[in-house]
């Protein structure tokens, strides 16, 4: 059964821009550039609290990366922030370049990711973000659930010495997660334990796997929901270990299946313990204008597709081990 409730929805951004001014209340070397889009990457408070440490680069988004390169050269963590399509496609050679490649302490921090977006359309709702930026060497890329996670994870990739790539996004969803959590890179969650299949699940598709963990209950199936907040480095370790007693997998991202964690994990499986598996993701598709609930229910995220894609890799499951 699925134990996990919510009182209250907010949004991601909301959780980074907590996260960031409480980071710059501690750690004085931290600093924040945003590319004309302030109010939507709730980076005002920063601003404000901040004034020196705040620097409004205007539209140019190549620009802020090269900025960003060279403060760290001085010392500081600066922290990038604009729409997902603009933190990665616009400037990928920027980001490549400049930061990737000599392994610059840069925080790309991206919000408005995935169809969930909404009404913006197709041309905002970058679904490839997570494969660009993962098929960078060195770069760390992580995608929090909620809100207590986003903050939490914003908190703690200034510890971290080297690129990382923040995901996050614009609707009000269900916070479940810990106020006090601890965010570790790279370390997946267990939220609920169990026989069957593992779900592995990223971002806004977590909180659907919950909701259908009580559906495969009735139907006799024992679901193990784990968090993959970080993409890259993949936990391995925690990833191996479900698989080896549930025998099947479903991977659940508001993603392209190419090159998101579906594309990981299959990797990691074919290498170390290949079995059934099954991809929630948007199917080689670009987006639409539509509102969020619309596009995951037409691009088949939604719990119910959830549950289709437990059922078919479990009943895989049964006819590789009837065979």
């Amino acid at each position: 059964m699925n134990k996990y409730t919510y009182t209250e929805k907010k949004d991601t951004r909301s959780g980074f821009g907590v996260g960031l001014s409480e980071i710059g209340k501690k750690n004085p070397k931290v600093v924040a550039l945003c590319a004309d889009l302030t109010g939507s990457l709730k980076m005002d408070a920063f601003a404000k609290e901040f004034p020196n440490r705040f620097f409004q680069v205007g539209i140019a988004e190549a620009n802020m990366i090269g900025i960003a390169a060279g403060l760290t050269i001085g010392g500081y963590i600066p922290y990038t922030g604009t729409f997902a399509n603009f933190s990665t496609g616009r400037v990928y050679d920027q980001i490549r370049q400049s930061v990737a490649y000599s392994g610059k302490n840069v925080k790309i921090c991206a919000s408005h990711a995935g169809l969930t977006l909404g009404e913006d359309g197709a041309t905002h709702q970058i679904l490839e973000d997570i494969g660009l930026m993962k098929m960078l060497p060195g770069m760390v890329v992580i995608n929090p659930c909620d809100f207590n996670q986003t903050k939490a994870a914003t908190i703690a990739i200034a510890n971290y010495n080297g690129p990382v790539y923040l995901r996050f996004g614009r609707p009000s969803v269900p916070v479940f997660t810990p106020a006090d959590q601890v965010f570790e890179i790279g370390k997946a969650v267990t939220f609920t334990t169990g026989t069957d299949v593992s779900i592995f699940a990223t971002g806004h598709l977590v909180w659907k796997a919950l909701e259908a963990v009580e559906a495969f209950a009735q139907k006799g199936i024992s679901a193990e929901v784990i968090n993959i907040h970080t993409i890259k480095p993949l936990d391995a370790v925690a990833i191996i270990q479900s698989v080896k007693k549930t025998k099947c997998v479903v991977t659940a991202e508001e993603h392209q299946m190419n090159g998101g964690l579906g594309d990981s994990i299959a990797q990691l499986l074919a290498r170390e313990y290949p079995c059934p598996l099954e991809m929630v993701a948007v199917k080689d598709s670009f987006g639409e204008s539509g509102t969020p609930d619309e596009l995951m229910r037409k691009y088949g995220l939604d719990t119910p597709d959830i549950i289709k894609a437990v059922e078919k890799v479990h009943a895989r499951k049964m006819v590789e081990c009837e065979g």
